[in-house]
């Protein structure tokens, strides 16, 4: 496969071929009418200088219903790459905690998502106008953010805020906690890879945990038949007959040309990676709608096929078109996050994933630093910086921080690059067996496994120990 080792070295970055400006996402946007009140606050663009004095409006969501006294907490989810309602729609947890502690719960929008626009419409224009997409600026959005609301709102000045988030939105409210403690009392970081970074994790170890959890499945032959399917696609992939072959087995929207392997084997590999990440064990309608235990699922319809690719057709079909009403599937649309997140990628929040086709079911996949950032220069006229997000965020020498809870299910692929062992009382670990992407962060479910519903217990009191030591010390 040395042919498709050169043009899958961009696994994640090949949708800007494919896909326009503007601040497209695959999340669902709908949100839940009365939950939250929905604000706005007046925002800098770039805080770190003084020569642009250009503001926007960044958005956010308020629930005040138990915030009873002075003092009181505030609970703040530090949006990721996404639409805010996205995320406040698929997290319970905050909600559910708030009548614990008499808690005002906050979900603030990430700059260049959803309506938090800093120029609107011609936000992604150029690289002058999507340049102030960066993470920092977007922690410092948060921090004022923080001080407004303790300044403004009655009976929160001595509100102790604690920042919580998942994936990218998890990272954030680690980092959040570790550049402004004064401002933020603790946080939950909830599959939170801020050590999937070039040089302190291994770009393989994604791949080797998509992999351990569709063999955990127990579907067995799944994992293998996965692994056997890339050289039966490729072949097929050499004839305008047996181009036409995987158009029709797949239903796709257009008939498949030979420059267009590429693209199909990318949105097969971040098919089984998204299944590993959304292996949930019941129902979600998160980034589509899919089934309890999704990856057992999957597995049982690729191994029901004598036909391996009929079978990861069958797979496709059930993560793309579960209600049956899509009458072809287009192998060209992202799957998630939009140009802004593409952006951030070619940047700073540049994370190596490869495989090695051996160790896990993948086709061999290096890592090629210099063909990512011509492609990315090539978008944007930038190239990432691989190793600044270490040195901004401290990489693994993260002992110094304090009032940290990293969270993170063991199916879950971006565990690998996260914080697995607790480094000090207070960075504190907690790994939930037979849990997907921050589970702990949904809404409670009977089908929840035991792990999950004690992770969360645990998580509750450690929170109660850092309000009360908040208190203490004022």
């Amino acid at each position: 496969m040395d042919a498709w080792r050169v043009q899958l070295i961009c696994l994640f970055v090949y949708a800007f071929f494919l896909q326009g400006q503007g601040n497209v996402s695959g999340y669902r946007t709908d949100y839940v009418p009365g939950l939250y009140e929905t604000r706005y606050t007046e925002m800098q663009v770039d805080h770190f200088s003084f020569t642009n004095s250009d503001t926007f409006q960044l958005r956010y969501l308020v629930n005040d219903t138990f915030f009873t006294k002075d003092g009181s907490p505030i609970f703040m989810y530090t949006g990721n790459e996404g639409d805010i309602w996205t995320f406040a729609n698929n997290t319970g947890l905050l909600m559910e905690m708030a009548p614990r502690f008499g808690a005002m719960v906050v979900f603030a929008e990430h700059r260049y998502y959803g309506q938090s626009l800093p120029y609107g419409e011609d936000s992604f224009k150029d690289p002058a106008h999507i340049g102030y997409l960066t993470s920092a600026q977007a922690l410092a959005d948060f921090a004022v953010l923080i001080t407004q609301l303790k300044g403004t709102i009655p009976g929160a000045e001595n509100s102790p805020v604690f920042a919580f988030g998942g994936s990218y939105g998890g990272m954030l409210a680690a980092w959040i906690r570790m550049k402004y403690p004064h401002l933020v009392a603790g946080s939950l970081a909830s599959a939170a890879s801020i050590f999937q970074y070039p040089g302190i994790t291994d770009c393989e170890a994604y791949s080797h945990v998509a992999t351990r959890t569709f063999h955990r499945s127990g579907v067995e032959g799944c994992t293998e038949g996965i692994r056997g399917s890339w050289d039966n696609i490729q072949d097929m992939g050499k004839t305008e007959a047996g181009r036409q072959q995987l158009t029709d087995i797949f239903h796709l929207c257009a008939p498949l040309m030979a420059n267009d392997m590429r693209t199909l084997v990318n949105w097969l590999y971040n098919l089984f990676m998204n299944y590993a990440l959304l292996d949930y064990p019941y129902p979600t309608d998160f980034l589509g709608p899919l089934p309890a235990w999704p990856v057992k699922a999957a597995c049982q319809l690729i191994t029901n096929h004598e036909n391996i690719v009929y079978g990861v057709a069958a797979a496709a079909n059930l993560y793309f078109n579960s209600s049956g009403q899509t009458a072809c599937l287009n192998i060209s649309q992202p799957y998630y996050g939009g140009v802004a997140w593409q952006y951030q990628i070619c940047t700073e929040q540049f994370e190596p994933l490869c495989s090695d086709g051996v160790n896990d079911m993948f086709p061999p996949i290096p890592w090629d630093l210099d063909a990512i950032s011509e492609v990315c220069y090539e978008r944007w006229k930038v190239r990432p910086r691989p190793h600044w997000a270490v040195t901004e965020f401290w990489g693994r020498n993260i002992s110094a921080a304090s009032n940290i809870i990293f969270s993170n299910g063991d199916l879950d692929p971006w565990s690998a690059g996260c914080v697995l062992k607790s480094l000090s009382d207070s960075l504190v670990a907690i790994v939930m067996e037979d849990a997907a992407h921050h589970l702990d962060l949904r809404p409670s479910n009977p089908a929840d496994p035991p792990s999950v519903v004690k992770a969360r217990a645990q998580e509750a009191m450690i929170v109660e120990k850092w309000i009360q030591e908040y208190h203490a010390v004022k």
